[in-house]
């Protein structure tokens, strides 16, 4: 079987991205398990990383609408937590945090914008 191995994120500041994907993604369950001068991966085993931010000195071009990256969550209070790091670590809202019934009767999810403008969400689909 083949699945996605990762996917990265080009980031201007790298030490301002990697706090907010600290926390945000550290509600979620996941952490900082590689680095490097110009690279930070996120996942939950060392030396694995799903998501990861490298450093860019050339503008960064953040996709349009229609482009997002979705992390799953182990239930909604893990979502409301990832929305209020966010919140708190200079995330913009893109949506809310809470049941969002236009994509299924138990799609529970937070929207936001990450610092640089990328469009994120955490996300449970199923009964509470």
């Amino acid at each position: 079987m083949h699945a996605l191995h990762h996917l990265s994120f080009a980031t201007n500041d790298l030490p301002r991205a990697a706090a907010f994907y600290d926390a945000a993604l550290g509600a979620l369950g996941y952490r900082q398990v590689c680095a490097s001068g110009g690279f930070v991966g996120y996942g939950t085993e060392d030396n694995c990383d799903k998501f990861a931010l490298k450093r860019q000195k050339a503008p960064i071009c953040v996709p349009r609408a229609g482009f997002h990256l979705a992390f799953a969550a182990p239930n909604r209070k893990a979502v409301d937590a990832f929305y209020e790091a966010a919140m708190k670590q200079g995330g913009k809202n893109n949506g809310g945090c809470g049941l969002h019934k236009e994509y299924g009767p138990n799609y529970y999810a937070a929207f936001v914008f990450d610092p640089d403008g990328y469009r994120i969400e955490a996300v449970i689909n199923g009964p509470e």
